[in-house]
């Protein structure tokens, strides 16, 4: 009764084809990014910003630049950490040789380095697909950490090879370095990851998304009716860089602050591919769904066994930890395997229905 559509007349074709053709879903957007922009700030402490929000935000934004590649154009990419580590490097070279430039100028570029590797470990895709495309960007994430660890040029010849975010202002407020606080970090990724979101669904919406999911469907019929193979799945590879470099240059300045190569392991990579995969293919929605069960479901895990009264070993608790979360991943892909996104899309066909929903 609440989410029916009765009575919301759609008299042109934009309006038909709007972002959120139904008035429910533009005020319960609107309602939430209202609520993490004015409330959350406020109500949340440092923990709960540093520890929770913060790499919640950064990890959907890189789990939508994986989702643009794999769950809209269909290129399998086990290298989105190599492209975020490229993100953070560069970041950190905007930020000590540019230390005028602006934060989200820094976050732009560092976007666009990425977006050029991109561009050159996805001509592999131009010949080869599937699980071989996979091997060849996982040797991306071996070259590009094996790079940063070994050419002291992008570390600035430290001699510990970390990489540390020097202070930083924007708009006259700190917002990068030791001294930022964790309030500021946080709008700072929340509005970044919101506009880049509204980016991105704009783009699935259109032409660039029709044509990454018609290569996706079937390649050889999308080039036979007039779609470009090549150039659609570079363009697929840059875009997916970009928001992943962007992601890893936000990861570096807004949340760890300090860095090495080791950050961005692959085990960061199989991270965000959980995220797509358990929070839905081809949703963006899905990426935020699963970014939230990856970060959230960790610490409700350690600290479960304390809301029972429970005290378990150090060790013994990371073990079962480890094991719990494996078995709800495979859990949940058995129950949906079109991931988070797909229950979710049922539950708002029942309320359309409602009280008739079968």
């Amino acid at each position: 009764m609440i989410y029916r559509e009765a009575g919301q007349f759609k008299t042109s074709y934009g309006a038909d084809q709007a972002m959120l053709p139904i008035a429910q879903d533009r005020w319960v957007i609107g309602v939430v990014v209202a609520v993490m922009l004015v409330v959350v700030p406020y109500i949340s402490n440092e923990y709960m910003l540093q520890a929770v929000l913060i790499p919640f935000l950064i990890l959907a934004l890189a789990a939508i630049g994986l989702n643009l590649l794999t769950g809209y154009a269909g290129q399998l990419s086990l290298g989105t950490a190599a492209f975020m580590a490229v993100g953070g490097y560069m970041a950190y070279k905007f930020t000590t040789m540019f230390p005028g430039l602006n934060l989200i100028v820094v976050f732009l570029l560092s976007g666009v380095c990425a977006a050029g590797v991109g561009l050159v470990f996805g001509i592999p895709s131009l010949r080869i697909k599937g699980f071989y495309l996979a091997v060849a960007t996982l040797a991306a994430q071996f070259f590009l950490n094996w790079t940063f660890n070994k050419v002291p040029w992008f570390y600035n010849y430290n001699p510990s090879g970390t990489i540390t975010m020097p202070p930083r202002e924007l708009f006259g407020v700190m917002a990068g370095g030791p001294e930022a606080t964790a309030e500021t970090r946080y709008l700072i990724a929340l509005v970044v990851v919101v506009l880049l979101t509204f980016v991105a669904k704009n783009f699935v919406r259109g032409r660039v998304g029709r044509s990454w999911m018609a290569i996706r469907d079937m390649d050889i019929a999308a080039e036979i009716i007039g779609f470009r193979p090549y150039q659609t799945k570079l363009l697929a590879f840059a875009i997916s860089s970009f928001y992943c470099g962007v992601a890893g240059a936000m990861y570096f300045c807004l949340y760890l602050g300090s860095a090495e190569s080791e950050a961005y392991s692959i085990d960061l990579s199989f991270e965000v591919l959980f995220m797509v995969i358990i929070g839905g293919l081809g949703s963006l929605l899905g990426s935020f769904l699963g970014a939230a069960f990856i970060v959230l479901l960790p610490i409700f895990l350690t600290n479960a066994p304390q809301l029972v009264g429970l005290t378990l070993p150090i060790d013994v608790q990371k073990h079962i930890e480890l094991m719990v979360f494996g078995g709800l991943i495979v859990y949940f892909l058995i129950v949906e395997p079109r991931g988070l996104a797909r229950l979710w899309q049922i539950a708002k066909e029942k309320l359309r229905r409602w009280p008739f929903p079968y």
